[in-house]
């Protein structure tokens, strides 16, 4: 099972990263996928889904900021964050959505907004 994040780093407030996640065939070609990310002292929470036919949905709190989409010759899912918040600072994780407790996670990336 590959779930392989990369992009993450150090950015500014107001500025931009793009995410990228190579995915398994098995899982990518098959299911909706998502961008999730965890904040110190959080719980994992959902940032954006994009389903298999390329509909999307944001949480509230990322709408008008960050996009999803993907790769489906690739089988990679991208999230281009941009006009980023402190805030969105994070462990930013790929994975199939929905998700079930107990399913593997892959490597995630670290995103870290600070001036």
């Amino acid at each position: 099972v590959q779930l392989q994040a990369s992009g993450g780093g150090l950015v500014q407030p107001g500025g931009s990263l793009r995410l990228s996640c190579a995915v398994s065939g098995s899982i990518f070609s098959i299911n909706a996928m998502g961008w999730y990310r965890q904040a110190p002292g959080k719980q994992r929470e959902l940032v954006a889904r994009i389903t298999m036919g390329g509909s999307t949905n944001y949480a509230n709190s990322v709408k008008g900021r960050f996009t999803i989409s993907r790769d489906n010759a690739e089988n990679t899912v991208y999230l281009q964050m941009n006009s980023l918040k402190p805030e969105d600072t994070a462990v930013y994780y790929c994975n199939k959505w929905p998700i079930a407790a107990g399913n593997y996670w892959g490597q995630g990336t670290l995103v870290t907004v600070s001036s």
